[in-house]
């Protein structure tokens, strides 16, 4: 082989390698293995109800405390009771203010809830129960109304749309914080835990004397046999 000919065979080497490198460098397409398909623009607008605490996302409508009194009794009464005091073992959604700090707690829409959102959300994805979704905008929004009567928090001739969404003062509303553990708890985090080895031995400060129940070397011998 000639010498002019060697520099010439360096260079074709050179380029595959190259484009061998950007060949692999280059991201392969997507892969759906033939499951699924692309949701529709429709469809993800079906799953995307979310709403903000500033009402942003609420769906159009309007509903009065009059009309949420029908829809609840109707639809709401037999497990949250007439006046939403529960009925039987289903929760307690009335009333309970101020018991929040007591040993006996009771949250509810106006004890606990911190958002108006927090409450239309909840009864839009997951009530009535049995037939979660089955409600209309207007009955939603009525609803809403009527349970937010029934805690004092809007009065007898409240209409709830989105044009009256930031008329609701929610009496909890600064009962939430940010978890501020990293640095609330800082100070009693252990940096080098115990991993291995930990517990001392183990030593007997007590017996039992009306029941034979402590053990000892003579109880050790009688379960042996």
């Amino acid at each position: 082989m000639s010498k002019s000919a060697r520099p010439s065979i360096v260079l074709v080497l050179l380029f595959a390698l190259g484009g061998f490198a950007l060949a692999q460098s280059k991201p392969e397409p997507p892969r759906n293995y033939g499951i699924g398909y692309v949701a529709t623009p429709e469809q993800v607008a079906g799953w995307d109800i979310d709403v903000r605490p500033d009402g942003q996302g609420a769906p159009p409508g309007r509903g009065s405390v009059k009309d949420g009194e029908k829809v609840y009794m109707e639809k709401c009464a037999a497990c949250h009771g007439e006046f939403g005091e529960s009925a039987g073992r289903w929760p307690q959604i009335a009333q309970g203010k101020g018991t929040l700090a007591s040993h006996d707690p009771v949250k509810t829409v106006g004890s606990y809830y911190p958002h108006l959102s927090s409450v239309f959300d909840y009864i839009r994805r997951a009530m009535p129960f049995g037939d979660a979704e089955s409600l209309t905008n207007d009955e939603l929004y009525a609803v809403v109304a009527y349970v937010l009567n029934l805690n004092d928090i809007v009065d007898d001739n409240f209409v709830l749309s989105k044009e009256t969404w930031a008329q609701v003062k929610m009496p909890n509303s600064g009962g939430f914080f940010d978890d501020d553990r990293e640095t609330s708890e800082k100070a009693f985090w252990n940096p080098n835990p115990c991993m291995k080895g930990c517990r001392g031995p183990v030593a007997i400060t007590g017996r039992a004397l009306s029941v034979d129940v402590t053990p000892d070397e003579k109880t050790k011998k009688r379960g042996a046999e």
